[in-house]
């Protein structure tokens, strides 16, 4: 088990007011939780910066009908250096579809990869969501 440490910070009132709101709006039990998560939050960045291993999801919202884009994501995950582990489909309506795709890779990597689908013509919204890996890499 993972001893905890207690430590104090100090914190204009507006920034610590505000703080408790979010804290209140997300159901955390308390500001250490918050902080754990903010703090883990920043490590995983650097993870990316630092090209660790990650993992990611990314969600893209795209027509189908757009010529030949089907054709691409497929070849652009059958490309990526990394590991593409799986992929849901979904048809939203006649023309949509969402496409969840889970990935694992170099957190560069894992950007260039997302920034190049979400570049794509027909590809209307994404996001990608990077975490660790869970093991040193």
């Amino acid at each position: 088990m993972t001893s905890l440490i207690r430590t104090g910070i100090s914190l204009e009132r507006d920034l610590l007011e505000r703080f408790d709101r979010m804290i209140e709006q997300k159901g955390y039990g308390s500001r250490s939780e918050a902080i754990r998560d903010l703090v883990r939050d920043h490590f995983v960045e650097e993870d990316v910066i630092s090209n660790k291993v990650v993992v990611a999801t990314l969600t893209l919202v795209y027509d189908h009908h757009q010529p030949k884009l089907s054709e691409q994501l497929i070849e652009a995950q059958h490309d990526y250096k990394g590991q593409v582990l799986a992929t849901t489909h979904v048809h939203l309506d006649h023309h949509t579809c969402l496409e969840v795709i889970i990935l694992k890779g170099r957190g560069t990597e894992a950007k260039v990869f997302a920034d190049h689908l979400l570049c794509l013509k027909g590809v209307k919204h994404g996001k990608l969501v990077l975490t660790n890996a869970g093991a040193e890499e």
